[in-house]
């Protein structure tokens, strides 16, 4: 397939993108309209009350991104001219029936001209809140699937997942799709309806027990990774795209369905152009951790791959996805990673990291450069355990009880070594399932 098919296709093609204010979503944007500024109409779907407050977050948190700096200098004037002939803003919410639409006239509209749909909706933090998580992640995507069946014109539904939601099987993980009720771990009787009834239902004791809004929410993040772990899936956010996906595969009949399931995405490869990125996304916060100094030893195997993807890369397989699997009545898996083509191992990136930092270091609250060290990277949990009881825990425990003796004279050097620690073992807990996966 060349580009000058693919252009083609999209040419006089009305798009739907839901979660149009997310990373991935706003780089798809630009460059449709940077490649293929014939495209008929890009509907895209913010989480917005009134019409008032989607435009308004369009302009704040779509457009004026540096992002859009190409597209700006390619069109200058006319851009405005450019994103009002095209752009549709349509204020909604994916977890709202008809994608919480309310004119009626623009459902009628999206209805009779949408070609394709583009679901990118989702919430992406490994220990979200699990009834939230459940209603943006799995009932979110038989909600845009539902809306989809209404398109009269519809070609192709594409849904982005991620390649986490599979297990490993001999190094390898599979483009296969998910079933109602299967799980990683084997173990029986998983069922979506009865999830989301024991969120409802913690949720309500929570609140007849007068709970804090704080201990709600630690509460309900909790149960999220309780019932991911139950069945296999090392966190609440792959376990409720898992979820999703058996949703689509059930309920798409005959209707043309792709699934797109990136690795670990980062910043831009090429296009617009390079680096840019938005926000502390997934591996970032262990660079960022490691650039601040609060990163001394990490838990991995120093052979596992890191499967990164840049994010320009994941959206041309979601365009080229688009136009190869136009009206096909099928569903039809693609991992979208490098682990094969390009191998980034935990050393290299250890490496990489030391390299970095060393010549460009993280400028403190003080105005002083961090000096970062070579990371000691420990091979197994129970090395680790012993690694952070004897460095940091005991040393820990006895400045609790110096702090106390002395009225709580140093308070501040306790509080900031507890921060430490504790925001390491939480990196460890979210992490560990990827510091040793051997899938590709």
């Amino acid at each position: 397939m060349d580009l000058g098919s693919i252009l083609h296709f999209l040419e006089d093609r009305s798009i739907l993108v839901t979660g149009a204010t997310g990373f991935l979503a706003k780089i798809f944007v630009e460059k449709i309209l940077r490649v293929q500024p014939n495209v008929k109409k890009l509907y895209l779907l913010l989480r917005a009350a009134d019409e008032k407050s989607a435009m308004q977050r369009f302009n704040t948190e779509v457009i004026a991104k540096d992002l859009f700096m190409v597209l700006k200098e390619k069109y200058g004037r006319n851009l405005n001219s450019l994103i009002s002939q095209k752009v549709v803003v349509v204020p909604g919410d994916i977890t709202c029936e008809n994608l919480g639409i309310k004119d009626r006239d623009l459902l009628e509209e999206m209805w009779k001209e949408i070609d394709v749909v583009v679901n990118l909706a989702a919430t992406t933090n490994f220990d979200e809140r699990y009834e939230v998580s459940l209603d943006i992640n799995t009932f979110g995507a038989m909600r845009a699937l539902s809306f989809s069946k209404k398109c009269s014109k519809l070609k192709v539904h594409i849904h982005v997942s991620t390649a986490y939601v599979c297990g490993e099987k001999e190094g390898l993980i599979s483009e296969t799709p998910y079933y109602l009720g299967e799980t990683l771990n084997g173990i029986s009787g998983l069922d979506i309806d009865r999830e989301k009834k024991v969120a409802e239902e913690t949720l309500k004791q929570l609140s007849v027990e007068n709970s804090s809004q704080e201990y709600i929410k630690s509460a309900m993040k909790e149960l999220g990774i309780q019932r991911a772990r139950k069945y296999g899936w090392p966190n609440t956010y792959v376990f409720t795209k898992a979820m999703g996906e058996m949703l689509l595969g059930h309920m798409k009949e005959n209707m043309p369905l792709v699934i797109i399931r990136p690795t670990i995405v980062t910043s831009t490869y090429k296009e617009p152009f390079p680096g840019w990125v938005e926000g502390i996304r997934t591996i970032d916060s262990l660079a960022v951790g490691y650039g601040k100094g609060r990163i001394t030893c990490f838990l991995g195997d120093t052979n596992t791959i890191i499967d990164l993807i840049p994010a320009d890369m994941v959206v041309n397989s979601m365009i080229v996805a688009i136009v190869a699997h136009a009206n096909q009545p099928n569903e039809t898996i693609y991992h979208v990673g490098s682990s094969v083509s390009n191998p980034l191992t935990c050393t290299m990136f250890q490496e990489y990291g030391h390299q970095y930092f060393t010549k460009h270091p993280w400028i403190d609250k003080e105005g002083k450069p961090v000096i970062v060290g070579k990371v000691k990277v420990l091979s197994t949990m129970d090395s680790f355990r012993s690694y952070m009881t004897i460095r940091y825990l005991l040393p820990l425990k006895g400045l609790q009880l110096v702090n106390a003796a002395c009225c709580q004279y140093f308070r501040g050097e306790y509080l900031n070594m507890y921060r430490k620690i504790k925001y390491v073992m939480r990196l460890i807990d979210l992490y560990r399932p990827y510091l040793f996966f051997k899938g590709a």
